[in-house]
């Protein structure tokens, strides 16, 4: 096998799939290669806002209009209830000691609750992958996208006008030639090997492991434990990212309406030890057993496929673009699924990269901007480490962990906030790492957060925090009298039109456009949400 194409992308989850289509709308021929098959199930399920609006942006630019009802829960059950997925309405943190006992302080200072829809219909998902990726793909063959699977490329070699891969596929020699080749296989992925390209460490950032499977039978923290919970939470608190948060690591459990619960653990080296990671089953039962909540949630759960240990979970290529080929943000880097920013990093990447192939295809330009590309792509990698490294160091200290969590809600919220504006200049990079303020601010405050603090700098510390995300906090953070509950109110974010250099109308008329239901009193000091 021999063929000819622009554009060769190695890799066909729903990023690779979701390239290709740009690609061919941009008029490029395409061929998507894969070393296994769909469906497949993978990890990185839970989407956010910012990455639903990069995705239903992108749909938009590129007439991809089959996958824009996948940017919201309400609009996926209308066009697409076959495909599985989550209901995300927010993120719920809880903190444990793993002595057995179990704590529900009244004052809430073991939780952290931080909603990211006013209600279902415009809510975000979780993705149940070998659904959703599945479904892309198809989406991509439709496009006129030539799709090879069962494929081991081994060899990338560079011919001047054109890449040749070569491998096998099902006993047979094949080859691919290409004008470019872009690699959206992961951490030490196809390029990585096949270049010899090396890893760079991510600076004072943790060994982490984890463990982690598909379930059955999962019940649900509310009909247990947190079932006493003092006032009405924003939202259902099981329809979220949840987080089990412990010193040394944390737990997620994600939640698919088709009956599956995705759940794993991430965790230092030290703890995956202690814990004996590399047993499996045992050690997820020998941690969930020290959880009572979690033992009473997975009393009846049944694994449904086998546990998969990461014995190295963070990376950091040491390149990320040449010439002819590139690396997506997910093959360029991981760090860790706490903060669920896989898919808003991949997502912009995605978006670069559309605009480098819509702009400067058969440019003299076209290696600038790669050489911008895989700058940008590597500092925010960097920010995101600096944080989650940050949040690891102070998993025994919940306080400081939800102060330093407030970094990235009040730099993501903004960040949709002034997209959605039509004001993206405002927030052009992940967690507003480039900004001239915020972006020494957070490294600062992450650098100083993992550090040995007294109980008075740990309270300066968090008051600093709380200075820093002043100037871009649309959301209501860090108000004493919501005890750790976030909801997401119309008001908040009207009242932080300034912020996002904005009139109170332009805001207004936003909130309507995306879903909320507007309610002025008559003196302008208050605005209700509510389902549209």
């Amino acid at each position: 096998m021999s063929a000819g194409y622009d554009i060769a992308i190695v890799g066909s989850g729903f990023a690779g799939s979701l390239l290709a289509m740009i690609a061919r709308r941009l008029g490029r021929s395409v061929v998507l290669i894969e070393k296994g098959t769909h469906p497949r199930v993978v990890i990185g399920e839970s989407s956010t806002p910012l990455a639903n609006l990069l995705f239903e942006e992108i749909c938009t630019r590129y007439g991809l209009d089959s996958l824009k009802p996948l940017s919201k829960w309400g609009s996926w059950q209308c066009a697409y209830p076959e495909i599985a997925c989550g209901l995300k309405r927010g993120f719920t943190f809880h903190h444990h000691g793993l002595d057995g006992s179990q704590r529900c302080d009244p004052e809430r200072r073991d939780q952290l609750l931080v909603a990211a829809s006013p209600h279902n219909e415009i809510s975000d998902t979780h993705w149940y992958r070998a659904e959703f990726d599945h479904f892309l793909l198809k989406e991509a063959q439709t496009l006129g996208v030539d799709y090879f699977d069962r494929v081991a490329l081994a060899e990338f070699e560079d011919h001047g006008e054109e890449i040749r891969l070569r491998g096998e596929s099902e006993g047979e020699s094949v080859e691919f030639r290409a004008r470019f080749v872009f690699d959206a296989t992961g951490p030490r992925g196809f390029l990585h090997r096949a270049l010899g390209l090396g890893e760079k460490a991510l600076p004072a950032y943790p060994a982490t492991q984890s463990l982690y499977c598909h379930f059955s039978g999962v019940g649900r923290l509310e009909e247990g434990a947190f079932s006493r919970l003092d006032g009405r939470p924003p939202y259902p608190i099981d329809d979220a990212a949840v987080h089990h948060v412990f010193d040394g690591g944390w737990i997620w459990a994600l939640q698919f309406n088709n009956g599956i619960t995705s759940a794993g653990v991430a965790a230092t080296d030290d703890f995956a030890a202690l814990m004996r990671f590399a047993d499996g089953e045992p050690a997820w039962r020998r941690i969930v057993d020290r959880i009572p909540a979690l033992k009473a949630q997975f009393a009846r759960a049944r694994a449904e496929r086998p546990f998969t240990h990461m014995a190295r979970l963070a990376f950091r290529s040491a390149a990320i673009a040449g010439k002819r080929w590139a690396l997506l943000p997910a093959a360029a880097g991981f760090v860790d699924p706490l903060l669920s920013t896989g898919f808003p990093l991949t997502l912009l990447g995605i978006t670069r990269i559309a605009a480098m192939l819509e702009n400067h295809w058969a440019s003299d330009r076209l290696a600038q901007e790669l050489a911008n590309y895989a700058a940008q792509t590597d500092r925010e990698l960097l920010a995101t480490a600096q944080l989650v490294g940050a949040l690891y160091a102070n998993m025994s200290r919940f306080d400081v962990f939800v102060a330093l969590t407030l970094l990235y809600f009040a730099a993501a919220s903004f960040a949709e906030a002034a997209r959605r504006l039509a004001k993206p200049d405002l927030a052009p990079s992940f967690l507003l790492c480039s900004d001239p303020e915020f972006g020494p601010a957070l490294e600062r405050l992450c650098a100083r957060a993992k550090q040995k603090l007294t109980d008075t700098e740990e309270r300066e510390l968090i008051a600093n925090i709380v200075a820093a995300i002043e100037p871009i906090n649309i959301a209501g953070l860090a108000k004493p009298e919501r005890r750790n509950w976030y909801p997401v109110a119309a008001k908040d974010i009207l009242s932080a039109a300034s912020k996002l250099h904005s009139s109170r109308n332009e805001v207004q008329e936003l909130l309507i456009r995306c879903g909320f239901e507007c309610t002025v009193d008559p003196d302008h000091a208050a605005i209700a949400a509510t389902s549209a």
